[in-house]
């Protein structure tokens, strides 16, 4: 009887038993289904996708952010960040609304979707990248929630189901007459007609802090036109707990060789976004891109250029991986090889030409793929560092002239840098400092370019030639040359147009 009773099967330990039988059963995967163009993120996506669309997803998303956390460094108002903005998602991450005669909105949306959850696993490492990706994330979902159709951002708030707000009673609106008359404009019986909403005021610290709201025993009295500062703090709670579960869960991934370094570059990249030359070594139109001319093209360089040619022609020499760097800029502005070995013999006139041609010339034609493995050869050589290379892969030592000087330099050699390029305001000089105080290296670079390019600048915003590629933050010194040519020279040969 006894052994009967050890041997029967309570119902509590039942469960337990079907639970682990169904926490290991094969998971059922479902495509996601996007009835509304806003996004709060809550459910993982399931469905598979290429590793290409993994990566290249995620660095259209991180462009994008990017971009608005460089707005934000600039303290642009949210009508001039929409306005800067729209370009830049309709290229890297568009999303149009149900209304739209869009026949991609699937498609969009799911990458939208995809892309954010991989940014996710990218920046939930440390606590520093998390709140970055919160903040920037909170400022693409409000610019997104204000710009929505009215019908689909209602729609979209309902099917949210949020339970921490309620309506505030007719008794309440008549107690608090005055104060929510303050808060509606002084008009008392606006406050009366007025939706309004009553949350605990910690949901709502952006109002607080503006004084939009009256608060009483603890809880912000908001008005219904103010929705979306709730919408918008309620989206930036939840992700905050969910880049926390995210970062627990991550150890999980270090055995997924596909996947952690494509995770581990996005992360390196939120310094500034990484960006391939594009344009190849074609140079700018109406460039005379030469040995001879190098000397009058460096005025168009970035501090990082700009600092190893002047480097080399103090000394007549430049280490490793100052060549390299220094070569690869060049390749990428136009000069071909014959024109580029011409350029660093010149240069390097204190050596022989057997010295040369034994130390030095194999490495610069290795650059451009004239030698080398078939691989290099097939791929036109090495690719121009981007600032992102730059910033984060061999800093220098001492007698280097390469890297960054905006993040490599002590701050009375970067001074005097920027100086000789023609930089005197003061106010530019003290920006420079606090972005390298901050360690926004690529905003100090962006700061310079615009001051040195402002009468250039205004002129070709003004004429309408300013395409959407020239309003994105700079993120590659060859960019940065070219653009640079192409607004100083704007409007002095016909053939000369603001190119993509």
């Amino acid at each position: 009887m006894m052994r009967q009773d050890y041997n029967r099967i309570d119902p509590k330990r039942r469960n337990v038993v079907d639970y682990r039988k169904k926490q290991f059963a094969t998971p059922q995967f479902q495509d996601t289904q996007y009835p509304h163009r806003l996004n709060f993120y809550a459910d993982a996506p399931t469905a598979d996708i290429t590793l290409e669309q993994f990566e290249q997803w995620a660095i259209d998303r991180l462009r994008v952010l990017a971009e608005l956390e460089a707005c934000s460094f600039r303290n642009r108002s949210p009508t001039e960040t929409a306005s800067h903005m729209k370009p830049i998602l309709d290229k890297y991450l568009p999303l149009d609304s149900n209304s739209s005669s869009n026949t991609k909105l699937a498609s969009q949306r799911q990458k939208d979707h995809y892309s954010h959850f991989i940014l996710r696993l990218a920046f939930s490492s440390t606590e520093d990248l998390r709140r970055r990706f919160s903040r920037v994330e909170t400022m693409l979902f409000r610019m997104r929630f204000n710009s929505d159709d009215l019908n689909e951002r209602s729609a979209f708030v309902s099917d949210l189901d949020l339970d921490w707000w309620e309506p505030v009673t007719e008794d309440e609106k008549m107690r608090y007459g005055a104060e929510l008359a303050a808060m509606a404009g002084g008009k008392r019986g606006s406050s009366e007609v007025e939706t309004w909403f009553k949350v605990d005021w910690e949901r709502v610290p952006d109002l607080v802090e503006s004084r939009k709201v009256f608060l009483k025993a603890g809880k912000a009295y908001v008005p219904g036109r103010e929705q979306s500062s709730m919408v918008v703090a309620e989206f930036t709670s939840r992700l905050e707990r969910q880049l926390e579960l995210t970062a627990r869960a991550l150890p999980r991934l270090d055995e997924d060789d596909r996947l952690t370094p494509i995770l581990n570059h996005l992360s390196k990249n939120f310094i500034t976004p990484d960006s391939a030359y594009m344009s190849g070594s074609t140079a700018p139109t109406g460039a005379q891109i030469s040995a001879a001319n190098i000397d009058n093209l460096s005025q168009h360089f970035p501090a990082c250029m700009s600092n190893l040619h002047r480097s080399l022609r103090r000394d007549a020499h430049l280490k490793h991986y100052g060549r390299l760097q220094y070569t690869l800029f060049l390749k990428g502005i136009g000069l071909n090889l014959e024109e580029c070995l011409a350029f660093w013999r010149g240069a390097f006139h204190k050596v022989t030409d057997d010295t040369f041609n034994k130390e030095y010339r194999y490495n610069i034609r290795h650059a451009y793929g004239d030698v080398g493995g078939d691989t290099n050869r097939r791929g036109g050589g090495c690719s121009p560092f981007s600032c992102q290379k730059i910033l984060t892969e061999h800093p220098p030592g001492p007698g280097e002239a390469h890297g960054c000087p905006y993040r490599h330099f002590n701050l009375e050699n970067l001074t005097s840098l920027v100086q000789a390029m023609g930089v005197s305001d003061r106010s530019v000089l003290q920006g420079v400092k606090e972005d390298k105080d901050n360690q926004k290296f690529h905003m100090a670079c962006n700061r310079v370019f615009e001051h040195l390019h402002k009468a250039e600048i205004k002129k070709a915003k003004d004429e309408g030639v300013m395409t959407s590629n020239q309003l994105e933050t700079i993120v590659h010194p060859n960019e940065y040359f070219k653009r640079s040519y192409l607004l100083k020279n704007l409007g002095k040969e016909s053939d000369v147009k603001m190119e993509g």
